[in-house]
């Protein structure tokens, strides 16, 4: 069985929109794009590395997948198993693919995706797709979460966790921090809520 592994860089307040570039994802009239660049290091660049590098499938919605269409193709060298991976592209709109070995997911979104999790094959990960991950926890099909939590609030913007996520226990798993104040902390996903009194 495949596991579904979310990887978000974010800000303290939650915020997830435009990590890389100002032109990223306007949406809203988001003025903070390319946050995270004054933020990374040799460090977090290793780590992100080590993500990278290890059997993957890719399970994107739209608008990630046209960045990184536009981009890793043309970056091949960075990591190699980015252009190899099958892509799983949530569209109800886009039908050609951009990339090699592209998947798209139009219909029966949630069905679709729990098959693909029953299969045999390298673990799916998202990366951004903040709309795509809402119909993820929505539907409990996150099994881990790989966070980068920067040094800043950005106040608007789309966020890791919305309206419509279900109760949930996650697990730390590990957890470090950078030269440059990132948190980096990875969860699993364990079971339900608990809860109890202080003192008790």
């Amino acid at each position: 069985m495949r596991k579904i592994i979310a990887l978000t860089f974010m800000s303290i307040d939650g915020v997830m929109q435009a990590p890389g570039h100002p032109q990223e994802d306007t949406d809203n009239d988001f003025k903070y794009g390319g946050w995270l660049v004054p933020h990374f290091d040799e460090q977090l660049g290793a780590i992100m590395d080590k993500q990278m590098t290890m059997p993957l499938d890719l399970l994107l919605g739209r608008k990630t997948y046209e960045t990184f269409a536009s981009h890793w193709p043309e970056h091949e060298s960075e990591w190699p198993g980015i252009n190899s991976a099958t892509k799983y592209v949530v569209s109800k709109t886009q039908t050609d693919p951009l990339w090699e070995n592209t998947v798209y997911i139009n219909d029966d979104v949630v069905e679709e995706i729990r098959r693909l999790k029953q299969q045999d094959g390298p673990d799916l990960q998202v990366h951004g797709s903040s709309q795509l991950l809402q119909t993820l926890f929505k539907h409990d099909l996150v099994d881990k979460l790989w966070l980068k939590i920067f040094p800043l609030t950005l106040g608007t913007g789309k966020r890791l966790f919305s309206h419509g996520n279900i109760p949930a226990r996650f697990e730390l798993q590990h957890s470090e921090s950078t030269s440059k104040g990132v948190i980096v902390a990875e969860y699993e996903r364990t079971g339900d809520v608990k809860t109890g009194t202080v003192g008790a």
